[in-house]
C-alpha cells in the first residue's frame, strides 16, 4: 500500500530544556500523521464514532528513536500500512528531516525514529473489537 507522509514542524513546547524533542512526542506525531491519512481515505474520526459506533485504538507501539529533533526543524513522518486483519491495522512509520533545498523542501535520507504501530478497531461503547468497515476496508486496498 502506498506511503503517506505528512510534515510537522518542531515547536518549542515539543523539546526538553536542551532544545530536543521529547522521545514521547515523537509518538504524538505519528498519531496526527495516522488522522491526516485517515482524513485522506475519507475518514473522520468523530463520524466513525457518531455513524458507526467505531474508535481506533493503539494496541502496541515499537520504536527506534536513531537521531534526535531539534527545535524548529521540519519532520516528515510517513504512514504505511504493512498489515490489515479483520479488526487491526498495522503501521510502519518513519519520521525523517525535511532539508530546504532553495525553495523546496525535500525529504532527506536522514532517519530520526521509526516505528511500528498496532491499532485495533474497537466498539466506541464496549472496546471490543469490531471487524473494519467494508467501505474502509476497500478505500485503504485501493490505495496501491
Amino acid at each position: 500500500m502506498a506511503e503517506f507522509s505528512w510534515s510537522v514542524r518542531v515547536y518549542y513546547e515539543d523539546t526538553d530544556n536542551g532544545g530536543v524533542v521529547y522521545y514521547a512526542n515523537y509518538l504524538k506525531f505519528m498519531e496526527r500523521a495516522r488522522t491526516e491519512w485517515l482524513r485522506a481515505h475519507g475518514v473522520e474520526q468523530d463520524i466513525l464514532i457518531e455513524q458507526e459506533g467505531l474508535i481506533f485504538a493503539v494496541r502496541s507501539v515499537q520504536l527506534d528513536y536513531r537521531r534526535p529533533a531539534r527545535f524548529n526543524q521540519l519532520l516528515s513522518i510517513s504512514v504505511s500500512v504493512v498489515e490489515m486483519g479483520k479488526a487491526s491495522l498495522t503501521f510502519d512509520q518513519t519520521v525523517n528531516l525535511i532539508t530546504a533545498e532553495g525553495n523546496d523542501a525535500v525529504k532527506s535520507d536522514l532517519l530520526l525514529c521509526q516505528g511500528q504501530i498496532r491499532v485495533a478497531c474497537l466498539d466506541a461503547n464496549s472496546f471490543k473489537p469490531r471487524a473494519i468497515p467494508a467501505s474502509i476496508r476497500q478505500e485503504i486496498l485501493s490505495d496501491d
